[in-house]
């Protein structure tokens, strides 16, 4: 068994964390697969991209929780959101979403810092860049559909608004 390097306090919040990560992986999916079945296929592949992401970030905390000598532990999932009413809310629901995991990161950070959890803290700054371009980029999603008017029924906007989603990543990957 591995000489235990990281303390009990961080070790459970950064198990707390990664249990987060999954259930937004969860989150991310639940929503690809509404826009999927409303007929937005780059947005639901923007999100598929998303599940993929919150899935390494899941797998980075648990190889350092481990290679810290802590064990992480896996916990059940929360049950996704109902599903949105609009693309519009799906944006708002993506933003809060990263802000509430920003907050939950800053947390973390903080008490690395009280801790004196040096490691954890130098760990934690990958993540807090993360959550910076992560919010950055929901925001500018959302404003990108205040701007569409989705309830002005311009399926012309909506429609380029899939087309640019699309491009901004590759393909999701399908098991």
């Amino acid at each position: 068994m591995p000489r235990r390097l990281i303390p009990e306090k961080t070790e459970a919040l950064l198990n707390k964390q990664m249990t987060y990560e999954a259930n937004a992986a969860q989150f991310y999916l639940a929503l690809g697969s509404w826009a999927d079945a409303q007929g937005f296929a780059g947005i639901a592949n923007f999100l598929y991209q998303h599940v993929h992401e919150e899935r390494n970030h899941m797998m980075k905390l648990v190889k350092f929780i481990n290679q810290r000598g802590g064990h992480c532990k896996v916990e059940a999932l929360a049950v996704p959101p109902d599903d949105p009413d609009s693309l519009h809310t799906l944006f708002e629901m993506v933003l809060d979403q990263e802000k509430r995991n920003s907050a939950a990161i800053n947390n973390i950070v903080d008490i690395c810092l009280q801790e004196k959890d040096y490691p954890t803290f130098n760990f934690m700054q990958w993540y807090v860049k993360e959550q910076i371009e992560e919010e950055a980029l929901a925001t500018q999603l959302l404003d990108k559909m205040k701007v569409i008017g989705e309830d002005k029924g311009n399926k012309g906007g909506l429609y380029d608004f899939d087309q640019d989603i699309a491009k901004m990543h590759g393909d999701a990957d399908v098991a």
